[in-house]
């Protein structure tokens, strides 16, 4: 990645190509947002290169447990802590609700995996990760529809 500017406000006129940044006069939150994708870019790029490699070995077409059961065997083979089917409980007025989601693996803590096997994302998909990520503070997602021709087709990304 390069980046260029200089002092408060800065302009980054170049940057990888799955990053969107909004420039000068951000607000607090989007600095933040900024800084929580660059602290786990090289995970999140190690992710996706085993995603990549499961989909290039299973191809589209099977239910979504058995690529979420491939990249578990890539994570735990890389030496990646995970957990599987983690329940991120909602908070709702400072109630705890228990019965709220199961992520479908967490990676180290900082990366939620929402796995998919469907012909093409609906804004629910989109929404059901993001809500994933206010609710747990985690602050990485990662949407992948193992369904897409080509993975990259079918990946996204979003800071919490």
């Amino acid at each position: 990645m390069e980046v260029t500017g200089q002092g408060v406000g800065v302009e980054i006129e170049t940057v990888h190509s799955s990053f969107i940044f909004i420039t000068e006069k951000q607000e607090r939150h989007e600095g933040l947002r900024r800084v929580a994708v660059l602290e786990h870019q090289d995970l999140t790029e190690r992710i996706i290169g085993m995603a990549i490699e499961v989909h290039r070995k299973t191809g589209p077409g099977l239910l979504e447990s058995v690529y979420a059961a491939c990249m578990c065997f890539e994570l735990e083979r890389a030496g990646i802590p995970l957990l599987r089917q983690v329940t991120i409980p909602v908070v709702y007025k400072g109630f705890k609700i228990p019965l709220g989601f199961r992520a479908d693996i967490l990676v180290a803590e900082t990366v939620i995996l929402e796995i998919k096997a469907v012909p093409a994302f609906v804004p629910a998909h989109e929404a059901q990760l993001q809500t994933y990520l206010r609710m747990s503070g985690i602050p990485v997602g990662l949407l992948l529809n193992f369904h897409a021709i080509r993975l990259k087709d079918g990946l996204r990304r979003f800071v919490g």
